[in-house]
């Protein structure tokens, strides 16, 4: 079985030593389409969106998950089902920090499973942020393991606070991925009809960053340190070139705002769903 449930479990966390300095700060914002100056120039004014968090040093590709002991599957069977980031300070601009990754939980969906894969990240200062990465692979289910959570939050009610489209490029992709985010299920045609898929589509990770930019620029008012939580469940896939439709509301109070994102071209299809993003206290 490619996935060998008890050696994944555990297995020790794999260290690695992040880096990152301006330029890789500039280059992700570029490849989430944030070009305000504020996100674009380098120098005392520049801010880092949280979502820069998954790409920081190779953050994604030095943790391993796919070549966890235990874990051999197909690439071409693999999606990003969900990703949740917790900011325990904002990211500085430059910055060196070690990252601790291991399997989380395997989860067994039946036709298809469930991988967890949790990084902490902790810089001469302390913890910087603790990711949760779920990658999704089609045909590695019926383990007879367990199934994980599968409650779903209601719908939002009612009329959005706000409502946000936000366009894309055709060469998205392209650029997003010189973070470091190289499957070629997001630039390979013949890659993506492959993995059953008319054309490439574009990284959740991106469509995660758009969106989280969109929360950042509107309901917290510019400010990219309001954010201490941003957890979603990728629902979709998103073409580049397609408008996203981003709705919000705030709910519970000051503290937590929930967000849905839709490819518009394509009847409102569902990108992001049971998306959160919590506020510092």
């Amino acid at each position: 079985m490619p996935i060998d449930v008890a050696k994944a479990l555990a297995a020790e966390p794999r260290s690695t030593e992040l880096s990152w300095g301006f330029k890789d700060v500039l280059l992700y914002h570029l490849g989430i389409g944030a070009t305000e100056l504020r996100y674009a120039l380098e120098g005392p004014g520049l801010q880092v969106l949280p979502s820069f968090c998954t790409v920081a040093g190779g953050a994604l590709a030095a943790a391993g998950g796919l070549s966890m002991p235990g874990i051999d599957v197909d690439l071409a069977a693999v999606l990003h089902g969900g990703q949740r980031i917790e900011l325990h300070r904002p990211i500085p601009v430059e910055g060196t920090a070690v990252q601790a990754s291991r399997i989380a939980a395997v989860h067994d969906k039946g036709k298809a499973a469930v991988i967890v894969l949790r990084s902490e990240v902790t810089d001469a200062d302390g913890p910087l942020w603790t990711s949760d990465t779920e990658i999704f692979v089609r045909g590695e289910g019926g383990f007879g393991g367990g199934r994980g959570s599968s409650v779903r939050e209601p719908a939002p009610e009612g009329a959005p606070e706000l409502e946000v489209l936000q366009a894309t490029r055709e060469d998205q992709a392209l650029l997003y991925r010189l973070s470091g985010d190289w499957n070629p299920l997001h630039a390979d045609p013949e890659f993506a009809k492959r993995a059953g898929f008319d054309r490439p589509i574009l990284h959740g990770l991106c469509s995660y960053g758009i969106v989280l930019k969109a929360v950042v620029d509107t309901l917290l008012g510019g400010d990219p340190a309001r954010v201490r939580v941003c957890a979603t469940r990728f629902a979709g896939v998103f073409f580049p070139g397609e408008t996203m439709r981003i709705r919000m509301w705030r709910t519970g109070g000051r503290g937590r705002i929930r967000v849905t994102a839709t490819a518009v071209e394509r009847d409102d299809a569902p990108v992001l769903a049971d998306m959160s993003v919590e506020e510092v206290e």
